[in-house]
């Protein structure tokens, strides 16, 4: 019996497939002629968060937020400056050295041609996978390719077609059976479906949902879109300035957001209905996000919200259980006023 297969039997719980403690991640910034570092970009600032075992967590926020960055720490494409993440409780350093990471994580990019050899045939990208990692023999290898794109719903004869050949829901399920040939316990998906249109969008999301439910992989799902966060997370980390504002399960942070910067996203969903009302204007954004090479003290938030007090220029808001609950968490020194809550209670109402 392979380690996979007894992993599957046994019935002592199964640890989150990724822990992240305090994450920073800083790139120095170079200018003049002779690039010399000149100061330090904090893209990523202090991130804690889990991914359960086969569980979908999403990381949602703008442009600028430090989301697509956190999850490539995760696979070890950005530097990690402080703070640790835990890959099943090993830490990514050691999975590193010991040359195991690639078996462990992988990426699908938002382009799927970062990932996909043009001068390759679909199947014989895959195969090669199989091959250099060997997950099965070398003999088994044309068949566990045709078995991973008939996982990810693609048909037998696209097999022998060129990436450029295929439409762009086509290769974003061909990137993500080149990552799934390596059998990794935990993938990060960067915005891939961001560039498709909504009905194959539905058609990736139902997919990443069926392999979680069906296999022993977890995704870091990582995205903007919320109407499509809302479908296919099980929590939802919402990101801001390179810090987590608010975090907690899927239909807690949608139903019942804490945080105004939370509101601010729910709040650019466009309303099917021409006749519901304009979202209220409490929370709506009100500058650009923070200069990562320069970031205020207090909150990150506290330029663009409407509720900032001296108190957000000044401490930083610790991340406060909800109701109690360690699940559901916001950074906000005020989620909890009746000015705070009332303006959001109403936005969550005009906007469902």
């Amino acid at each position: 019996m392979t380690t996979r297969e007894s992993t599957r039997t046994s019935t002592a719980p199964a640890p989150d497939a990724v822990t992240v403690e305090d994450l920073e991640v800083r790139f120095p910034v170079r200018t003049g002629v002779l690039r010399r570092v000149t100061g330090t970009a904090r893209a990523v600032d202090g991130v804690s968060f889990t991914v359960p075992a086969r569980g979908i967590v999403t990381i949602v926020g703008e442009s600028g937020s430090g989301k697509t960055t956190t999850g490539r720490a995760l696979v070890g494409l950005s530097p990690v400056a402080a703070g640790r993440v835990l890959i099943e409780g090993r830490p990514l350093a050691e999975l590193r050295a010991d040359k195991s990471l690639p078996r462990a994580v992988q990426i699908v990019h938002q382009d799927p041609y970062a990932s996909l050899n043009p001068r390759m045939t679909i199947g014989a990208t895959i195969r090669e996978v199989v091959r250099v990692h060997r997950t099965v023999p070398r003999e088994r290898a044309p068949a566990r390719a045709a078995e991973l794109l008939a996982q990810v719903g693609l048909a037998p004869e696209l097999a022998d077609r060129y990436p450029y050949e295929l439409s762009g829901g086509q290769r974003q399920r061909a990137a993500i059976a080149r990552a799934l040939a390596v059998e990794p316990r935990f993938i990060v998906c960067d915005e891939i479906v961001s560039a498709l249109d909504v009905s194959v969008q539905g058609q990736i999301v139902n997919l990443l949902k069926d392999l979680c439910r069906d296999g022993e992989v977890s995704f870091l799902f990582i995205s903007h879109d919320m109407s499509v966060v809302r479908h296919i997370s099980d929590r939802v980390v919402v990101m801001y300035g390179g810090r987590v504002m608010e975090s907690g399960p899927c239909a807690a942070v949608f139903d019942t957001p804490r945080h105004p910067y939370t509101h601010s996203l729910l709040a650019a969903v466009p309303v099917p209905d021409p006749r519901a009302p304009a979202p209220g204007a409490g929370t709506r954004l009100r500058a650009e996000p923070p200069d990562p090479t320069d970031p205020p003290p207090g909150c990150r938030f506290q330029r663009a919200c409407a509720f900032a007090t001296d108190l957000c220029r000044t401490e930083p808001p610790p991340s406060t259980p909800v109701g109690g609950t360690e699940h559901h968490t916001v950074a906000c020194h005020h989620h909890g006023t009746p000015a705070v809550r009332a303006a959001l209670t109403i936005e969550r109402t005009t906007t469902s």
